[in-house]
C-alpha cells in the first residue's frame, strides 16, 4: 500500500512538471521570421545582418558613444561580416542570418533566425545607401512568445565614423560607387542621422529621408 501511494505521489509530481525531455522541448529554440520593410523614398538597404539573443539594450552600439570599428566597416560599406563575427562569439547571442542583395524603397524581405521562446531579443542593422556612414538599427526588440506579431518602427542612425561629405567618391553601391571605408574622421559617436542635405554629389530631393526609415515585423514561423 506504502509503495503504491509512493508511487502515485511520483506520478502526481511528474503530471506538475513534466519529463526533462518535456523541459527540454519547451526551452528549445524556434523559427522567426524578420520582416524588414524599406520606408524611404531614394535610400537602398544593403544586406540586412540580424542576430537572436538574450536581453542585451545595446547589443550592436551605445547611442552618443563610439561606434565599434565592426560596426563602422557596416555603416560605412554595408560589410556585415565583421560584426557578424564578433557577435558570434558573444555568449548571450544564439543565433545570426543576413539577407542578401540590396532592399529597394518600399520592398520588403524576410530573414528567418533562430530563438528562445519568451527569452529572446532580436537586433538588426543594415547601411543605408547612398551616404557616408547612415545605418538602420533595432536593438533588444523582444520575440514574440506565441502567433502574435511584433512590429517596431526605426530610425536611421548616424555611426560618426565618416565626415558626412555626401561626395560620392566616399560612398560605395550601384549609385555612387566610391569608396567603401574611410580613414576616420566624422563625429565620433553614434547619433540619429540627419539626412541628406545636398552640400555634396548627392541631391537631397531624391536621396533625403525623415525618419523612420523602415519598418520591422517579427513573428514564430508557422
Amino acid at each position: 500500500m506504502k509503495k503504491s501511494i509512493a508511487m502515485m505521489a511520483v506520478a502526481a509530481l511528474l503530471g506538475v512538471v513534466g519529463f526533462p525531455g518535456d523541459l527540454a522541448a519547451k526551452n528549445s529554440g524556434k523559427t522567426y521570421k524578420v520582416t524588414v520593410t524599406n520606408l524611404t523614398r531614394g535610400q537602398s538597404f544593403t544586406p540586412i545582418l540580424v542576430v537572436s539573443h538574450r536581453y542585451a539594450p545595446n547589443l550592436l552600439f551605445v547611442p552618443g558613444e563610439t561606434a565599434s570599428p565592426e560596426l563602422a566597416m557596416l555603416a560605412e560599406g554595408g560589410d556585415t561580416g565583421p560584426l557578424e563575427t564578433v557577435l558570434s562569439g558573444n555568449p548571450r547571442v544564439r543565433d545570426t542570418a543576413t539577407s542578401a542583395g540590396l532592399l529597394e524603397p518600399g520592398d520588403s524581405t524576410t530573414i528567418e533566425v533562430q530563438g528562445q521562446i519568451g527569452l529572446g531579443r532580436i537586433s538588426l542593422a543594415a547601411m543605408l545607401i547612398p551616404t557616408n556612414d547612415a545605418f538602420l538599427a533595432a536593438q533588444n526588440v523582444r520575440l514574440p512568445s506565441g502567433h502574435e506579431v511584433v512590429t517596431v518602427v526605426v530610425p536611421a542612425y548616424d555611426a560618426g565614423s565618416e565626415p558626412n561629405d555626401e561626395d560620392c567618391a566616399n560612398i560605395p553601391g550601384p549609385v555612387c560607387g566610391g569608396e567603401g571605408v574611410s580613414e576616420g574622421g566624422g563625429e565620433g559617436y553614434v547619433h540619429v542621422h540627419a539626412g541628406i542635405h545636398g552640400i555634396g554629389t548627392l541631391a537631397a530631393e531624391t536621396y533625403d529621408w525623415r525618419n523612420p526609415v523602415a519598418s520591422i515585423s517579427i513573428k514564430m514561423a508557422r
